[in-house]
């Protein structure tokens, strides 16, 4: 820029003297004559010196437009280092228009001015944005919650803990008839459990010593709307009454009370598939169950168009009392109602008892309604647990005639009934607290890992029970005097019962031995020849689970 004034002002002063003599020499003879005659040799002397100027600018001319050539690039972007570039007028809109007017030499000499750049504008459209960071995974979490191994998300949304247990029985008989002493593996099951997010809750749980239906046992998927409201449908319990609410590994004896013989789905751990519908009302101050099932023992087909409904209801009245004496203190009951079908060879409710000593009542075709009806009753204060149940069936015999040789027809017999109870009492003397339906936290294991907020060493934590428990059921007989179909139904009536020992030790908390000393008492038995006695068992489990 300051290279080009200092020739622009150059060259105007050697314009000047130019012009001067110039006008000189065009000025009117008579003002000549006014001043001295001027010597040839002035005049060229003068010329000489004009033409020297003349030729100085030529050149002066040429170097501007040279100059001016390399410096009229149209600017394609701002330097790095941020300052302003000259651009020509003849760049410019208006020198544009100048250059055209008439009488405007384009050889003109044109002067530079000063653009400052402006920033170019954002493009709004079709630009390409930046490749966003891949986003790295995140990390899975792993552990022991104090009661299983876990594998979780990070955010807690997803999780899934694999569980189990294993019953290993010896047991021993005494009795006129009794079975052979055996080592039996009562259980071996195997599963999973976890969560969706914190509304829905799945299991599946499998049995690899299942030697009646399916080896499925569990599974189902929950689905937790609101506490009040839940839905659960698969293959799982029947909420039928308080034992089968009661874990295999938190039963209080080796076996359940003989009240489970009327449960429904008895033959396969009382499962059956279904839907159900249950809730806790005010934090579990009222729970409630409403459900329907196949009612077929297992994974089995409906065989009537009439599923299994199923009502239950249990209150905890004080349960949000701030006194341990009658929190725990519980009571409900619970109603089924379903149909057998004859044409499907359906039978009466099995009478092996749960200890397989001897069978008290035998298996009989059925066809019609079955109704059955609970009552419970739980009282726990800390190491003492009471409980209570009283169950009542009743199984109809619409046409199913006579087992008696050569039969009544389709003729309709009396019903089959059936009632049970069992009341039995715990009491931890170590002193650990007795959970409603989970394991005893103990204080004191003797090896093995500390339990879950404690620890220390010592003998494990020791329990003793008590229990009583037992069955009649009645077939009545009928007479059957016509011409056409005359017969007698026989009458079946009877009644057993059990008192049972047991003591219950817990080396840690994952691992328990029970002793059970029964007295099975048959008062009326089914067996021909057998005679009423008492029956002596002696059953040991080892229990571990995970």
């Amino acid at each position: 820029m300051r290279s080009v004034t200092k020739l622009l002002v150059l060259l105007v002063l050697f314009t000047m003297p130019g012009s001067l003599v110039l006008s000189q020499e065009t000025q009117p003879g008579a003002n000549q004559g006014a001043s001295p005659a001027a010597t040839k040799a002035e005049v060229d002397q003068l010329r000489g010196e004009v033409a020297a100027q003349r030729q100085t600018i030529e050149e002066l001319k040429a170097l501007v437009d040279k100059l001016a050539q390399e410096k009229s690039g149209p600017v394609a972007s701002v330097p790095s280092d941020g300052n302003a570039q000259v651009r020509p007028v003849g760049a410019t809109p208006t020198a544009a228009r100048w250059a055209d007017a008439p009488g405007v030499s384009s050889l003109r000499l044109s002067d530079a001015v000063l653009h400052e750049l402006a920033p170019e504008p954002p493009a709004m459209v079709d630009q390409a944005q930046p490749a966003a960071a891949p986003k790295k995974d995140t990390p899975l979490t792993a552990g022991w919650s104090g009661e299983h191994f876990y594998i979780r998300s990070a955010d807690g949304q997803f999780s899934i803990s694999p569980y189990g247990y294993l019953d290993t029985d010896y047991r021993a008989y005494q009795g006129d008839g009794a079975p052979s002493d055996t080592f039996v593996i009562r259980r071996a099951r195997f599963g999973f459990q976890g969560n969706y997010g914190s509304h829905f809750d799945f299991a599946i749980l499998t049995d690899a010593n299942a030697t009646t239906g399916a080896i499925v046992r569990d599974a189902y998927l929950n689905i937790r709307i609101r506490p009040e409201f839940q839905f659960q449908a698969g293959q799982f319990k029947e909420p039928f009454a308080q034992e089968t609410g009661i874990g295999a590994t938190n039963l209080d004896f080796v076996e359940r009370g003989l009240q489970s013989l009327l449960y429904p789905c008895a033959g396969t751990a009382f499962r059956c598939p279904g839907m159900v519908l249950h809730g806790d009302i005010s934090g579990g101050v009222m729970q409630w169950w409403a459900g329907a099932f196949n009612g077929r023992n297992g994974v089995t087909a409906n065989a009537t168009n009439e599923p299994e409904f199923v009502g239950r209801l249990r209150f905890y009245p004080f349960r949000k009392s701030k006194s341990d004496f009658l929190k725990q203190f519980a009571f409900g009951g619970s109603i089924a109602h379903s149909r057998s079908r004859g044409l499907s060879n359906d039978l009466s409710f099995n009478g092996t008892i749960p200890d397989a000593a001897y069978d008290f009542f035998p298996s009989l075709r059925i066809n019609g309604p079955v109704e059955r009806y609970e009552g419970e009753l739980t009282y726990i204060n800390g190491p003492l647990a009471l409980r209570g149940e009283y169950t009542q069936m009743q199984q109809q015999r619409w046409g199913v005639g006579s087992e008696t040789p050569g039969g009544l027809g389709f003729l309709t017999v009396p019903g089959i009934g059936a009632k049970a109870w069992n009341a039995s009492g715990t009491y931890l003397l170590t002193k650990e607290k007795r959970p409603e339906n989970g394991t005893p936290r103990v204080k004191n294991p003797l090896f093995g890992p500390d339990t879950p907020g404690g620890k220390g060493r010592g003998l494990g934590a020791w329990e003793v029970a008590l229990r009583y428990t037992g069955i009649q059921a009645n077939a009545p007989g009928s007479d059957f005097l016509n011409i056409y179909t005359p017969g007698f139904v026989p009458t079946y009536d009877y009644h057993t019962d059990e008192i049972t020992f047991g003591v219950n030790w817990y080396p840690n908390y994952w691992i328990r031995y029970m002793v059970n000393v029964g007295v099975d008492q048959l008062h009326q038995p089914s067996v021909t020849g057998q005679i009423p006695q008492n029956f002596f068992v002696v059953l040991q489990r080892l229990q571990f689970r995970f």
